[in-house]
């Protein structure tokens, strides 16, 4: 802030801006009640205010969230959006780049656990040369992030899908018969999706019938589709459903964040140690 002696030239007891104290000002800010020229003033409910108590009280407005405590956005789903482009950024570069080079080193294969983790999260961007499976998943991917993206956050939104992702992946690793098979799709965190929407609409009161049916009719795909694992849909359903509960029904106060990132993290804790403790079951031969 500029010095408040006034500049040669002004006149004795003439009030003057502080931010400018070269210029006499007879309006006073309707807060602080401090002169302010015309360069500071800002209109206000209630007559001017300075620059500076505008600014003070930005500060002091709360920021605006969503009914589960996530950041209000406008505009389209920037996480849905990003997520989609990945996987399609992915789709195109196993086909561009020779000798299968995006799938050997992002798929997931329960024998790849200890070694390299980060397969669990990787394969969920990754699709099978089935045009097909992409475009379902993109689909169900645009359909349900459209409406949870904007009730979540953002964040909270990101943190289900890719916790969904990774339920998908330890679910295979539990239940899968061979530990040496690749599994890829985006369809852990998509029925993790399922599952967030079903809690939501429960913790609304919405009509819960078509969810359930749609439910169902995709949960049967997984026994009657070859090449489908249907252990990763109920991975990424259960775990999708889990992180919702805590970011639903979380008391809307000051410990709401601590509950609900808490909650999921407890999940992620769970699925860790249910993947460590079926690693540690492996043959010799898997693990070698």
């Amino acid at each position: 802030m500029s010095s408040a002696y006034p500049a040669p030239g002004t006149p004795v007891g003439a009030p003057v801006c502080p931010r400018h104290p070269d210029r006499v000002s007879y309006v006073s800010c309707q807060r602080c009640g401090r002169p302010t020229c015309p360069d500071c003033q800002r209109s206000a409910a209630v007559g001017i205010q300075c620059v500076d108590c505008v600014r003070e009280s930005a500060k002091a407005v709360r920021a605006r969230r969503t009914i589960f405590g996530g950041g209000v956005t406008t505009g389209r789903p920037v996480v849905t959006i990003t997520m989609m482009a990945i996987c399609v950024a992915m789709f195109v570069l196993d086909w561009a780049i020779p000798k299968d080079f995006i799938f050997q080193n992002f798929a997931y294969a329960p024998f790849t656990t200890e070694t390299q983790p980060w397969r669990m999260v990787t394969s969920a961007f990754l699709h099978s040369t089935n045009v097909m499976h992409i475009a379902f998943n993109m689909y169900a991917l645009w359909i349900l992030g459209s409406a949870l993206e904007p009730a979540f956050g953002r964040l909270r939104f990101l943190a289900v899908y890719l916790i969904s992702a990774l339920a998908g992946s330890v679910a295979v690793l539990l239940m899968f018969a061979d530990p040496l098979t690749p599994v890829v799709g985006a369809s852990g965190a998509i029925f993790g999706l399922f599952g967030a929407l079903f809690v939501v609409q429960k913790k609304r009161g919405g009509d819960l019938r078509q969810i359930v049916v749609l439910l169902l009719i995709n949960a049967a795909l997984g026994f009657f589709i070859p090449n489908i694992a249907w252990q990763a849909h109920l991975g990424g359903l259960i775990a999708g459903a889990l992180c919702t509960v805590a970011i639903a029904y979380a008391p809307a106060n000051a410990r709401r964040n601590v509950v609900q990132w808490g909650g999921m993290a407890a999940v992620v804790l769970v699925m860790v140690g249910l993947a460590l403790y079926k690693v540690s079951t492996f043959p010799p031969y898997v693990v070698g």
